[in-house]
């Protein structure tokens, strides 16, 4: 009952955080869960929950999303899943610390230097191409996405609306990415009970809510600014803790 308790408080705090950034509470919660549940049983619990945060979210400020830039983005995205897969592989929980750790550094390259600009149509194709292999491989790519948004002139409504729509397929993806792989290896007996997957909902819709409420108050500048800085600090605990897995530390 504690870890159920702890998987519903989780979905809402993060929920909050994605809705107010658009991006890292999705990190939040896989470090969480991964630490008491097997990589693939947490894959598809995390799909499901980000499913239903970003599909709130994008539904909540829809007049934002730029669907020119999600076609694009949707060019890379299916080469992506057609050669995964046929690629067998869950990544050990150290592999997994060490991406959500690293990743953020991404966000940190100077501007002009790897800037990527996902109102550029090779851009987004791109960023389609590794947001969708990183979430199937790493069970997270919000600083990959980030890294082709965060520099952009866009306003941060529409960063947060895009991104959302995006996250919202990759993470449907990696459900039937992994969900496949988990009924093939042990069924779906592993995951948490049925009405936990119900529980969740109003949860999640609580968080996004509230922080896509709280994003009003944002100026542009101010939002990519403490969006790099939360999600760096992510990734350093992260960090940290798959130093400790493998003994380093």
């Amino acid at each position: 009952m504690k870890i159920i308790i702890l998987i519903l408080v989780s979905a809402l705090i993060t929920a909050f955080i994605s809705g107010l950034f658009g991006m890292a509470g999705g990190m939040v919660f896989m470090g969480i869960i991964v630490s008491f549940m097997g990589v693939s049983e947490a894959m598809v619990v995390h799909g499901y929950v980000q499913s239903i945060s970003n599909g709130f979210r994008s539904y909540l400020i829809r007049a934002d999303i730029r669907w020119d830039i999600l076609g694009y983005e949707l060019l890379g995205a299916l080469p992506a899943t057609a050669l995964l897969a046929f690629i067998a592989f869950v990544p050990p929980k150290p592999v997994l610390f060490f991406a959500l750790g690293v990743l953020p550094v991404l966000l940190w390259f100077p501007r002009g230097w790897l800037q990527g600009d996902a109102a550029k149509p090779k851009h987004a194709v791109l960023c389609g191409f590794s947001v969708m292999s990183l979430n199937l491989v790493a069970g997270v790519a919000g600083p990959a996405l980030d890294f082709f948004y965060v520099k952009t002139t866009l306003t941060r409504k529409e960063i947060v609306a895009t991104k959302a729509v995006t996250m919202l397929v990759s993470h449907f993806v990696k459900i039937i990415f992994f969900g496949i792989a988990l009924i093939q290896a042990s069924g779906l007996g592993t995951l948490p009970p049925t009405w936990v997957a119900v529980a969740v909902i109003p949860c999640v819709f609580l968080g996004t809510y509230f922080g896509t409420r709280l994003l009003n108050r944002f100026s542009d500048v101010g939002f990519k600014r403490y969006t790099r800085l939360l999600v760096t600090g992510v990734g350093l605990v992260y960090l940290w803790r798959g130093l400790v897995l493998v003994g380093f530390l």
